[in-house]
């Protein structure tokens, strides 16, 4: 085993994450934020892809921290073909994949391909972990009710993963013997029912499933998404914008960060904290239906992500479901190290990187 120094990078739907590790010692962490204004400029979000770059260069520069002294970069999953979970080597069919959305788009998507961008410019290797469509669903979670449209896996696979690892490590526990509600809160809102290890079943809050959240509709009634579907006041990619981007909170409120709805309510809006309350709901609605998929064996609840670190919306979340199992709370995330883990781990040679294309094909 050696020493390594390892750039991870995260993006996210308005933030790109970076932070620099030598071995598992953090050496450096900075959250790029993005404004809407700046991410709205670009159609679509692979042309988000030198904007970003650029940012994250400035900022290690800044830094006084150079890529040629790196041994690795790894970056955020995106939204891949199915796969299973693991550290991936960033190859060519697999950046294509994540430029043309094969799965949709998603600001993760652009993870591995700025990863494989810089590591080549230096000649190291690039990696994935744990991607967005890790794939660990039972057979009978797939069924929507339209044969021409299964239920696919999407979800916040590496914070939830790694996340439960420590949750389960804290009740003195192994991960793969827990049954755990896992709830990542941030711009999208995942809910994962997570049985002795494996995801059983997950809130696609990509494709609009599951509660809304600051910036995604979430589930919509289906007869009036068809009606807006097929009048002539949208397109279709404003209908996409709609579910993913200008919606949940920030369509009623204009801001899709739950601080300044905090703020809003606390001035007396009475709207602001009508639209707070529905989305606590609509979280605690999905938590009491995965807790039917795990058959009311729950070890715990988890709330995680961003938003968990409101203690207001932990206490309104936590008083309507601690009735099913009790309520713990990892405010932020476990992806930084969770990334550099992935790719420390070959490194060291303590497993092997997946190969992309053998794996996808299995599905």
């Amino acid at each position: 085993m050696g020493d390594y120094k390892i750039l991870t990078i995260n993006p996210g739907s308005t933030s790109t994450k970076i932070a620099v590790f030598e071995n598992e010692e953090l050496l450096y962490e900075k959250t790029l934020r993005h404004s809407s204004e700046e991410i709205g400029k670009y159609e679509k979000v692979a042309d988000q892809f030198e904007f970003r770059k650029g940012v994250i260069e400035d900022a290690l520069k800044e830094a006084n921290l150079k890529v040629e002294d790196l041994h690795a970069i790894v970056g955020r999953g995106g939204l891949l073909k199915p796969i299973q979970g693991g550290t991936y080597k960033v190859s060519d069919a697999m950046v294509e994949d994540l430029k043309v959305g094969v799965l949709g788009e998603h600001a993760s998507n652009l993870g591995g391909i700025i990863a494989k961008e810089m590591a080549d410019e230096v000649s190291i290797p690039s990696f994935i972990v744990d991607p967005v469509v890790v794939d660990e669903m039972e057979d009978v979670a797939r069924i929507s009710g339209v044969p021409e449209i299964p239920r696919i896996s999407i979800f916040h696979a590496l914070n939830q993963k790694a996340i439960g690892r420590r949750a389960a490590k804290d009740m003195n526990k192994n991960y793969e013997d827990c049954n755990l509600l896992i709830v990542h809160m941030g711009g999208g809102v995942t809910v994962g029912a997570h049985k002795k290890g494996k995801v059983i079943d997950n809130t696609n809050g990509l494709d609009g499933e599951g509660p809304f959240s600051p910036e995604r509709s979430g589930g919509l009634p289906v007869g009036g998404l068809m009606r807006l579907c097929y009048g002539d006041q949208l397109s279709k990619a404003e209908i996409g914008k709609r579910i993913k981007g200008n919606g949940g909170v920030v369509a009623y409120l204009g801001t899709n960060d739950m601080r300044d709805v905090e703020d809003m309510i606390s001035k007396g809006d009475e709207k602001a904290a009508l639209i707070y309350d529905a989305m606590v709901y609509q979280i605690c609605k999905e938590i009491g239906a995965y807790a039917t998929v795990l058959k009311g064996e729950v070890d715990a609840i988890i709330l995680t992500g961003g938003i968990a670190y409101s203690q207001i919306i932990r206490e309104k979340i936590e008083d309507r479901v601690k009735f099913i199992a009790p309520v713990k709370a990892y405010p932020g995330e476990d992806e930084m190290i969770a990334l550099a883990q992935g790719g420390l781990r070959v490194l060291n040679g303590e497993e092997e990187s997946l190969d992309y294309e053998k794996e996808a094909s299995a599905y």
